[in-house]
Parts: C-alpha cells; structure tokens; sequence
C-alpha cells in the first residue's frame, strides 16, 4: 500500500503534550495535613485557652489547607493542545486554570530550552511584566508563543520542539491560505 506525500500547505491536524511534577503531590500532603489540623482542632472542641483561639485555628488551618491543597493540585500538571484553531492549556486533573489563545492571535513560538520556576517566581500561573503570561508545572523545557500583541505566553512541555514545529506549520499554512506568502 502507499501512501501519497502530505501537500506543502498541510500542517499536522492536532499535536498534544504535557508535562507533570510529581513534587507538587508533596506540598498537596502539606495542605492536606493542615486541613485535618483544622478538622481535629473543630472536633476536639475548647480546650483550657476559649473559644476565640480555637476558632481562629480552625479558620486558619482549614484556609490554609485548602489553599495549599487546591492550589497544588491545580499544577500537578499540564496539557496542551494545538489544532489549526487555537493553543489550548489546561492545569490540573479539573482543567483550571484554562488559557485559549486563538491562533489569529499568534505570531511565532520558539523553544524555550530551560524554563526554570526560579526565574518565573515558584510553580503554578505566573505573570512578569518583561517575560508576560507562564504556565510552569516544572523545570525544563517549553515553548514561548508570541502574540501579535507583543505580549508572549510560557508554557513547559515534554516535545516542546514538537509544539514549536506545528505552531510554525501553522502560521505558514496560515500565511499561504491568505495569500500573504510566497
């Protein structure tokens, strides 16, 4: 059986990815120990101290267990995905946060070889004023779309290099359907 070439003006249909840190599973254990703090110290009841003490370290263990907890979970990982319509990512086993970028409003991507949580300010959605939107689940690699607005949006991704290539077969495409190309 042969197959026929695929046509010039044809860019690969959908390319998908993710990337997970398993660490975050960690500091989700933390959240939900202070949770059960909060749940013990409510059932146990007023000790010797009173009411208000108790009250604020209930409030306070489970504000903080449940921030923790959630907050973790949201970036255990990420997934991503390319189609000709848009970038889509999504964080977390609930798929939030969520970002859409449409591709109209996509003007390139490159490699981002290292993407280090330091350099965006810890785990999770991150904005930098001089870097733009992040998404970063974990060290490594990622890409770097540029938006026709001049702003950029981050996201780390195992086969980054293969995200970078569909977005460009993309734009090309893209480029040779409006006639602006060669």
């Amino acid at each position: 059986m042969t197959h026929a070439p695929r046509p010039a003006n044809r860019a690969p249909q959908v390319w998908t990815g993710r990337a997970s840190n398993r660490m975050q599973w960690l500091l989700a254990g933390a959240g939900a120990a202070c949770l059960a703090l909060g749940i013990l110290l409510a059932v146990n009841g007023p000790g010797t101290s009173g009411l208000a003490p108790l009250v604020m370290s209930v409030v306070g263990c489970l504000a903080v267990g449940l921030l923790v907890l959630f907050g973790t979970i949201a970036f255990t990982h990420v997934h991503v995905r390319i189609d000709r319509d848009a970038v889509q990512v999504r964080c977390g086993h609930i798929g939030v946060p969520r970002r859409r970028i449409p591709m109209e409003d996509v003007s390139g991507a490159q490699l981002a070889p290292l993407i280090s949580p330091r350099a965006w300010g810890g785990w999770g959605y991150r904005w930098r004023p001089e870097k733009g939107t992040a998404v970063v689940v974990r060290r490594g690699p990622g890409v770097v779309i540029d938006l026709g607005t001049g702003h950029r949006f981050t996201v780390t991704v195992d086969d980054a290099e293969g995200a970078v290539q569909t977005i460009r077969d993309l734009l090309r495409v893209r480029t040779r359907a409006s006639g602006d190309g060669v």
